[in-house]
């Protein structure tokens, strides 16, 4: 069972930045796609939005509402994922969530971290 492990959410001002680090408990597993999902305040689980996603092949992928001033990036051999946050806005208050999907022949598995607060004050 992979376990992620996130660190680094807090408050912060509107136009403020945040950088959020989450590692994965084995660095010698190959993970296809890591990156982060927030869920705001009042959401439910089904709710949560993806943020940011970084795939193997480099390919990434970004929630239109944070496209140009959220940057992630992954160290592949450590098996770790950052989202640098810049001009944060009281919107992106949430929770953060780290996740990793590995595929094995057509099945994804997902894995989920514990979730990490952000708080942006206006």
């Amino acid at each position: 069972q992979l376990e992620l492990v996130e660190s680094g959410g807090g408050l912060v001002h509107s136009g403020g930045s945040l950088t959020l680090s989450c590692a994965a408990s084995d660095f010698t597993t190959s993970i296809d796609i890591m990156g982060w999902f927030r869920q705001g305040p009042g959401q439910q689980r089904e709710q949560r939005e993806l943020v940011a996603g970084l795939m193997t092949s480099g390919r990434t992928n970004y929630a239109d509402s944070v496209r140009g001033r959220f940057t992630i990036s992954r160290d592949f051999d450590k098996n770790t994922v950052t989202l640098q946050m810049n001009y944060l806005r009281p919107e992106d208050t949430a929770v953060y969530y780290c996740y990793a999907q590995i595929l094995t022949g057509t099945d994804w598995s997902t894995y989920w971290g514990q979730g990490t607060q952000v708080t942006v004050s206006s």
